[in-house]
């Protein structure tokens, strides 16, 4: 029997972050768990589904824009796993906004959770994967940082970096036999889109060839697959799943 995969999710309480860390449960892996909710809601409920899978997972409540609170958590997991063997950086938020009326508190935290997110977790876990020689770690993107938004200039800004620092980082891991990837999800039905207004709904539908939303799952049925070794020759791409919003 091969040797469980330790895998790490950041914002894996709910939305993308829960069906990926669902999906993942499949192959029984060592999960960690990274969320920084207000409550333990979702987290709880999450938890509890994985139970149901008979999956035990560890659950860390850690601001991952935080580069101590960051290092505190792999040093946890390494003295406990020895090993990282998958980083999915999903962690992110929105403060939407247009520009003229974004505060700098609207750029520096969001820039923070989403984007220095993916730098403090990488380095943590590309060192770790190095020693091992192995090891996959996936981005999550968005459509809006191939084709912005309007009132999103941050949060588009943050995930045109991830695409950026993605394509540099795959170049650096791959002779260590490292890969690296990102998604760029385009609307999809999370808590995060839930809370748009229908007009900002119905404009996006409208503009989507498959005339309707994605779901969690099928976001993270591809963050699983570059995970494993059916994507064994693929690094460095941005894969988006869109429904033909973005081609």
């Amino acid at each position: 029997m091969a040797e469980r995969r330790v895998i790490v999710v950041t914002g894996g309480s709910k939305g993308i972050g829960r069906a990926t860390v669902l999906k993942f449960a499949e192959e029984s892996p060592k999960l960690v768990i990274v969320h920084y909710d207000s409550t333990e809601d979702a987290i709880t409920e999450t938890l509890s589904l994985l139970r149901e899978k008979d999956v035990e997972a560890e659950a860390y409540k850690v601001d991952v824009g935080s580069y101590s609170q960051v290092e505190a958590l792999f040093s946890d997991i390494l003295n406990k796993h020895g090993k990282v063997d998958v980083l999915i950086n999903n962690a992110g938020i929105t403060r939407d906004r247009l520009l003229v009326r974004m505060t700098e508190e609207d750029w520096d935290r969001l820039l923070e959770v989403n984007l220095k997110s993916v730098f403090n977790c990488s380095y943590f876990a590309a060192k770790a994967m190095m020693k091992e020689r192995s090891g996959c770690i996936v981005n999550l993107a968005s459509v809006v940082g191939q084709i912005g938004n309007i009132g999103q200039c941050n949060y588009a800004a943050s995930k045109a970096g991830i695409m950026g620092f993605t394509k540099s980082l795959a170049r650096e891991l791959a002779p260590r036999g490292i890969r690296v990837n990102a998604v760029a999800p385009g609307f999809i039905d999370t808590e995060m889109t839930q809370v748009l207004p229908e007009k900002v709904k119905e404009m996006f539908l409208a503009s989507i060839p498959m005339g309707r939303m994605g779901r969690p799952e099928e976001v993270a049925e591809v963050i699983v697959w570059l995970c494993s070794d059916k994507s064994s020759y693929l690094t460095g791409q941005v894969i988006h799943v869109n429904g033909g919003l973005y081609m």
